[in-house]
This record gives C-alpha cells, structure tokens and sequence, in this order.
C-alpha cells in the first residue's frame, strides 16, 4: 500500500483559498486514481474531487466544481487540490484516497480507495 500524508488545511475566512497537498510514500501514485474526499462532523466522508493516472481526466463534486481544482505530478509523487471562493460549508477534514480501480463509476465512491491520509483540518470563517 501506498502512505499518505496531508497538508494545506488551516483556517480562512470565507471567500479565501486553501491549497492541499498530498504526499505519497511507498509506492509510485502513478498507478492509482487520486482522490480527495472530505468529512465534516457528523456527516458520512463525501467526494470532493479525482483525478485519474495520467491527468486527463478530472472529476468534481457539484458542491466544488468551479472552485476546486484537483492536480498531480506523479515526479513529485503529490497530489494537490487548490480550493477557491471556500464556504463556510466546506468546512471539513479532507483525506487524500488512492484507488487501483479501472472503473470510472468508482472513483468518486470511498469504497474503491485502499489508502488513505490521515486528514487536514479545513475551517471557514464566515
């Protein structure tokens, strides 16, 4: 398995922006799907954002799209999610997932990633 480490969150006011990192150890990410999914306190972990091997193909909750933007660099094994004009309501702590699924319905469903971070707090002030 691969191990992650996340990094970026913190604390902004509403209409800010946050970039996260996620740094892989172990094992190349160029063979999983990445994905970023978050949790707020007492909700289920939802989707935020994925993005398949080789970049060319992105995937983004409703909730996000247009103001997240997911992005990889396989050299730098790290994955990264620049968030924009955050809400209070993207209030959460995100996990970077990595998926070995080849089915695209996967990607946005935690069942299919085998490796996650432990989290980085996300909090946004109105």
């Amino acid at each position: 398995q691969v191990q992650l480490v996340e990094s970026g969150g913190g604390l902004v006011q509403a209409g800010g922006s946050l970039r996260l990192s996620c740094a892989a150890s172990g094992r190349t990410i160029s063979t999983y799907v990445m994905g970023w999914f978050r949790q707020a306190p007492g909700k289920e972990r939802e989707f935020v954002a994925a993005i398949n091997r080789n970049s060319v193909t992105t995937y983004y909750a409703d909730s996000v799209r247009g103001r997240g933007t997911i992005s990889r660099d396989n050299a730098k094994n790290t994955v990264y999610l620049q968030m924009d004009s955050l809400k209070p309501e993207d209030t959460a702590v995100y996990y970077c997932g990595a998926s070995g699924s080849y089915i695209y319905s996967d990607y946005i469903r935690k069942f299919s990633y085998d490796s996650w971070g432990q989290g980085t707090q996300v909090t946004v002030s109105p």
